[in-house]
């Protein structure tokens, strides 16, 4: 059993890794912590803090939405001006870094208090920590459009202080959780030029997921050297492939923030992304943020089933990830995965809608490794009891082929239960 957003027992998702949070490893220069703020929830923490060594460097993603929140828009200010920072002939500043968040207040749609909320947190981390409050970044997630009550937060900021530990990722990672059902952590450990290095990373999310990003607040730390530009580009990259690939419910978020800070302290020179300590670095970072991707949409609000589209044949990159999100994000196609119903017809509907170039006459459609449909019509080798014993797994696989082109890509989604709708119609209440 776990606790949701308003302090009352719910069941974990049934599709949570067997094994829980799992270890997570002290990251050398990176401490957490976190405390009760009365944010919103009543006994349970829900702000942490995370502190990060001197000389480290920092990369971020955030959410595209058009009505972003005041933490987003100040990380992004802030982000940039370490960019141009890093390309002046002005020596960089060694300071550390901090990460503050809080949940149960998305502090958006809050106007000049938003921003003023954001600095007053963000100001008395730095005062504490002995830190500018340029190196402050902050992040919230919760209801839109109430005021933050920054007070509240600024009051336990030197509990959370006295509280910072290399060992506390995992309550970090609770902290920050609204109506997730379990905490979602992922590590990789990779030796690059005969040295470990290592890269953890927590993640919150459950609704309101879909690009760009999700309601979804990621942090992933490495003890590997690397350049603030190589950096960026490096998590920009993996990020279309990685939580630009899944969606739970359609909806952007106002939040969405994935940021990554890398302290070097294993002394592993990570060089550009064509270089074998790149694609090595790339790599495992990689399957980090994949994994806490999956997690997020296995705890999609109300979900039974995990469900990946993979899109071949198209005529480009680009179409084939249409044709994939409209089909994971159709209501139709998704209450059909909870039902348990092979309804195929609903995947050609989502293929026809999705705007990419397609021929009917030359779709193919698999549920699994069952061919379902081929050429505009049903297969002859379809039976219908074969895709209804395939659609009870828990873990299902749907391939579209366009014949097309060379086009390909996958998202990652899930179903749609009565239970998204409950969660959904209470979440003020």
């Amino acid at each position: 059993m776990g606790q949701n957003s308003n302090n009352a027992q719910v069941v974990i998702s049934p599709l949570a890794p067997k094994d829980g949070f799992g270890a997570f490893p002290a990251i050398d220069g990176v401490t957490f912590a976190a405390a009760e703020a009365g944010v919103k929830y009543a006994s349970r923490s829900d702000v942490m803090l995370v502190s990060i060594a001197e000389g480290s460097t920092l990369a971020g993603v955030f959410t595209k939405s058009s009505t972003r929140s005041a933490p987003v828009l100040d990380c992004q200010e802030k982000l940039a001006a370490l960019g141009a920072a890093s390309t002046s002939d002005a020596p960089l500043p060694k300071d550390g870094f901090a990460i503050l968040v809080n949940s149960g207040n998305a502090n958006a749609f809050t106007g000049r208090f938003g921003a003023d909320a954001v600095g007053k947190t963000t100001r008395a981390v730095a005062a504490a920590l002995n830190i500018p409050a340029a190196h402050v970044f902050s992040a919230s997630t919760g209801v839109i459009g109430e005021p933050l009550p920054a007070e509240r937060i600024t009051a336990v900021i030197q509990t959370l202080k006295a509280r910072l530990s290399p060992d506390k990722a995992e309550q970090a990672a609770r902290a920050i959780m609204t109506t997730d059902t379990f905490p979602k952590g992922a590590v990789c450990e990779v030796m690059i030029n005969g040295k470990p290095v290592k890269i953890a990373g927590f993640a919150k999310g459950s609704g309101m997921i879909a690009p760009d990003m999700a309601t979804m607040l990621v942090f992933i730390f490495t003890d590997a050297l690397i350049d603030a530009g190589e950096l960026q580009a490096t998590l920009s990259r993996l990020n279309e492939t990685t939580f630009n690939s899944i969606t739970v419910d359609s909806d952007t978020s106002t939040s969405d923030s994935v940021i990554i800070a890398a302290t070097g302290k294993s002394g592993v020179q990570i060089d550009g992304p064509q270089s074998a300590t790149g694609r090595e670095f790339a790599t495992a970072l990689g399957a980090v943020m994949r994994d806490l991707a999956h997690q997020v949409v296995r705890d999609g609000e109300g979900a039974s089933k995990f469900l990946a589209v993979t899109v071949s044949g198209a005529t480009s990159t680009q179409d084939a990830k249409k044709v994939a999100m409209s089909i994971a994000n159709s209501p139709l196609v998704k209450t059909a995965v909870a039902g348990e119903d092979p309804n195929w017809g609903r995947v050609v509907m989502a293929i026809g809608k999705s705007g990419a170039t397609a021929d009917r006459d030359l779709i193919t459609i698999k549920f699994g490794d069952i061919l379902v449909a081929e050429n505009g019509w049903v297969s002859e080798l379809y039976r219908e009891q074969d895709g209804a014993d395939y659609m009870k797994q828990t873990d299902l696989e749907l391939f579209v082929d366009l014949g097309l082109g060379e086009g390909r890509a996958t998202v990652w989604t899930c179903d749609f239960t009565k239970r998204y709708i409950t969660i959904n119609a209470d979440y003020r209440s």
